[in-house]
């Protein structure tokens, strides 16, 4: 590796190893071999290595260099060669160590007489130099390497930004580096083109790592315009000089030297530059550093790319809470004029005590609902108690409602309160009271008339203050003809209907409610997914939805767990089923419908047929047509209705 060692006047010598396509000498901290000692300038001279050999030449016009004794501006260095810089001494070594005594020697080593030694100095020259490319690039990777660790522990833009800016200008001898973007509107002059306008300074670095405080004329914009145009990284080894942009005014105006400057490009885009330039020194820049430019440049875009996106989801983010406090009653979502209705019916008589009765298809949102009423009511402070009269046994419902004594019944260990007594001061919201067993509805009925209950064996009458709330998926009038429910605990109940309309009558609510939906499960479960693609949205709207808001609600949770992208699509949500379905004869329609309708409510009562021909007002035995023909299809062309509904 080759080496400069200054000898200072006092101390022991220092050795500065030349691994850069170009080192600056001089007294300031920035330079790559600083020397403290008088004579010499902030920036003295400059070593360049061009692929072959080593070539020292003046920066400062004023200071003086002699090269074993002769004054020099420019000149090619060989090992041994001893460098007088103003009042300080040094040596140039293609080896890591100089060989030879400790003070530099007189000898002219240019002028040797030896030609096979020439010969060996020359190999090796052209050696140190292959090493030191390699070297050079190494510490580009180096830094790339540095700067992916940061990308992984800064969050901000404007750090992010600097971090990496500070990084070009280590790895390529800069002393400022800039990043630019272009601005959204379009220029006047743009032309066919479609050029947007200026470059607009987002961020810029001095090799001291500080902002650049004056950002006015750092630039050229003959330079930068050129690589926006084109796309394509440019070098610009002396700008004073160059045939291209000698003629131009910033270049003129600046004085400026070295010049690297690569486009940011974002979805085959142009959007802005990375800037890196010296004014100081020329012939910095090599096409090595170019590449390693055009890479960071990269980076840039994808941090600019990613904090956009960022920026735009928080938007969207901020938007849907906007929008969402407009469209919201409570926890309950919904802007459709059937939930106005809800709302307004909810707004009235939550502030009473009369019960409620709330009805609709299963996952409509009936317990929120009851919920809403138990807050806005003047027992809001008190307890919500929620009883799902179908989900318990029914020699359990007694204990469950009213409670038990020590010894009722096997089992009956300890005293017990029922979910009554829980729900004294407070809402007792009876789920599913449509499942309810006619002679439980008796005692159910004598409670809320008396709000008095009795535990199960236990002649002790208790006085509860409690307000009923019930809900049902399934159609009391019918089941009051059917003789299983009672109608005078139907009229009990039933003081005020809040009809819960199913999802697919709701319009665009059920946009809104997936969205927020969405939010909410991908914050949950920590998911990359942020959205919808436009054809989901449109799936979600014409889908009949079935289950309602526990189905959208089941099946986007799905989806964010196994989705591997960023959007949530058709297949996704299981709906690429939805679009324009081929047109049935009427019959076939008909026929179509009642197998789907048959089989979705089996499914809902969990296999129960009996259940299922009792919800459909239909004899059990079309429930066991209907299923022979899903396990024996007739075959394509076979026509065929059934009379039975």
């Amino acid at each position: 590796m080759p080496i400069l060692k200054w000898f200072p006047p006092q101390g022991s010598p220092r050795t500065y190893v030349l691994y850069k396509p170009m080192s600056t000498i001089g007294r300031a901290l920035g330079n790559d071999v600083a020397v403290m000692t008088g004579g010499i300038s902030d920036t003295h001279a400059q070593v360049l290595f061009d692929g072959r050999d080593f070539n020292l030449e003046e920066v400062d016009k004023l200071g003086e260099i002699l090269i074993n004794g002769k004054k020099k501006r420019r000149a090619r260095l060989v090992h041994g060669d001893r460098l007088t810089l103003g009042d300080a001494e040094l040596q140039f070594s293609i080896f890591d160590e100089p060989h030879g005594p400790s003070r530099p020697v007189l000898t002219d080593v240019s002028a040797s007489s030896d030609p096979e030694g020439a010969s060996a100095d020359r190999a090796a020259i052209a050696e140190t130099g292959t090493r030191q490319a390699n070297a050079s690039q190494l510490a580009g990777v180096r830094k790339l390497h540095e700067f992916s660790e940061t990308l992984m522990t800064l969050k901000h833009l404007d750090p992010l930004l600097e971090a990496m800016l500070d990084a070009v200008i280590d790895v390529t001898g800069a002393e400022k580096g800039l990043l630019l973007l272009l601005d959204e509107a379009y220029s006047s002059d743009g032309g066919p083109s479609g050029q947007k306008g200026k470059p607009i300074l987002r961020a810029s670095r001095h090799v001291s790592r500080e902002v650049l405080t004056d950002k006015t004329g750092m630039i050229s914009d003959s330079i930068v315009r050129r690589v926006l145009d084109s796309g394509r990284p440019l070098i610009v080894s002396d700008a004073l000089s160059d045939d291209v942009f000698r003629t131009s005014e910033s270049v003129v105006a600046l004085r400026l030297s070295s010049v690297m400057c690569a486009p940011l490009v974002s979805q085959g885009q142009v959007t802005g530059a990375l800037y890196v330039g010296n004014d100081r020194v020329k012939g910095l820049f090599r096409k090595s550093q170019l590449e390693l430019l055009s890479i960071f440049a990269g980076q840039a875009s994808l941090i600019l790319q990613n904090a956009m996106l960022l920026s735009g989801l928080r938007a969207d983010k901020e938007k849907l809470s906007s929008e969402l406090k407009d469209k919201r009653f409570g926890d309950i979502i919904g802007v459709c004029p059937s939930m106005m209705e809800v709302f307004r019916k909810l707004q009235k008589v939550a502030t009473t005590d009369i019960s409620v009765l709330i009805t609709g298809e299963t996952g409509t949102g009936k317990e929120l609902i009851a919920r809403e009423v138990h807050r806005r009511s003047n027992r809001a402070s008190g307890p919500f108690i929620v009883i799902n009269c179908g989900a318990i046994p029914e020699n359990l419902i007694e204990s469950e409602l009213f409670g038990h004594v020590k010894g009722a019944f096997t089992g009956a260990i300890a005293s017990r309160p029922g979910k009554f007594q829980a729900a004294d001061k407070g809402t007792l919201f009876l789920d599913e009271i449509g499942e309810l067993p006619l002679n439980l509805q008796v005692k159910l009925l004598r409670a809320l008339q008396e709000r008095i209950v009795f535990r199960v064996g236990d002649s002790k009458p208790e006085k509860v203050d409690i307000r009923i709330v019930a809900a049902t998926n399934r159609v009391l009038e019918e089941e009051i003809r059917a003789g299983r429910f009672r109608e005078d605990l139907y009229y009990r109940l039933n003081v005020v209907n809040i009809f819960c309309p199913p999802l697919r009558e709701r319009g665009d609510d059920v946009l809104i409610i997936a969205k927020a939906l969405l939010t909410k499960f991908a914050e949950e479960l920590h998911s990359a997914v942020h959205g919808f693609t436009p054809q989901a949205l449109g799936g979600i709207r014409k889908h009949n939805w079935p289950g309602n808001i526990r189905q959208l609600e089941n099946r986007i949770k799905k989806a964010l767990v196994l989705c591997e992208k960023t959007l949530l699509d058709v297949e996704d949500l299981e709906l690429d089923q939805v679009g324009e379905s081929s047109i049935l004869p009427l019959e076939k329609a008909k026929e179509e419908f009642q197998r789907k309708y048959v089989l979705d409510v089996l499914e809902r009562n969990n296999g129960n047929r009996t259940q299922t021909a009792r919800d459909l007002g239909v004899d059990p035995r079309t429930i066991f047509r209907y299923l022979e023909r899903e396990a024996n299809p007739m075959p394509s062309g076979a026509g065929g209705t059934s009379g039975e509904t």
